[in-house]
């Protein structure tokens, strides 16, 4: 059982806003840390309170073992925010890894009554949607290739060796449970889902994209960026806006 001290490992809070009235939970995609929504935490915060999950293995803890499996996680995080639960509404926002890891999320809480209100997929096909991949099994160069050709990683880890050989396990962890992932058949949540993808993804097509809407029994939209697999890093204020609105309206 997860305490409110070790759910504080696994939730993390940039700008807390003790009146909000709904929580956005965000996570981060392969490789990625609670940091990467700091920006989103910024400029969201007089709207909702803003946390982000942030996976062992990574920033402060990096000493702590990665996990290699989506349900681990999953079942993981689930219990921190649990743990973290004030009865905010809440919703999810993931990006690429975290797209997946918000929706098996969510499946877990719909269990006991906790759903969120919303769930943000973005830069991810869908559950059901495979595609064989293998960067988990290649070598340190092979992995250290695939994270420059998405272009999601802070240049500077790329360019330390010595930090980049310490997070590559982590980031092994994260393209095993990833690309390991097998959805349940018919996998379903309640919450209404908006899928968020960049017209140029080498790793999600809009057909995959589209392939999200069975997956909810509530509404379903689709919002189409240009750009690849971070589209959202060059189109951040427009994905804040999404986000803004969906408080506000």
């Amino acid at each position: 059982m997860t305490t409110a001290a070790s759910a504080d490992l696994w939730v993390r809070s940039y700008h807390p806003a003790p009146d909000a009235t709904a929580r956005l939970v965000c996570f981060p995609h392969a490789g990625g840390s609670a940091s990467f929504y700091f920006p989103v935490s910024a400029a969201l915060s007089s709207v909702a309170d803003v946390v982000a999950v942030q996976y062992p293995g990574r920033q402060d803890r990096h000493t702590e073992k990665g996990i290699e499996s989506i349900a681990e996680l999953a079942d993981r995080a689930a219990d921190a925010l649990r743990a973290h639960d004030d009865s905010l509404p809440l919703t999810f926002f993931g990006h690429s890894m975290g797209a997946v890891l918000a929706f098996e999320v969510a499946r877990r809480l719909e269990r006991d009554g906790r759903a969120p209100v919303h769930v943000f997929a973005s830069g991810r096909r869908a559950p059901s949607s495979h595609r064989p991949e293998n960067v988990h099994q290649r070598d340190d160069d092979g992995v250290i290739a695939e994270m420059r050709k998405l272009s999601g990683t802070d240049p500077r880890v790329l360019g330390d060796d010595e930090v980049l050989r310490m997070v590559l396990p982590a980031i092994r962890s994260d393209y095993t449970a990833i690309e390991t992932y097998r959805a349940e058949p018919g996998a379903q949540i309640g919450s209404p889902i908006t899928v968020l993808v960049g017209d140029d993804d080498p790793r999600t097509t809009l057909d995959e994209a589209r392939a999200w809407e069975p997956h909810t029994l509530g509404t379903f939209d689709m919002k189409v960026f240009p750009g690849g697999h971070f589209y959202l890093t060059d189109h951040a204020q427009e994905v804040i806006a999404v986000l803004k609105a969906h408080f506000t309206s």
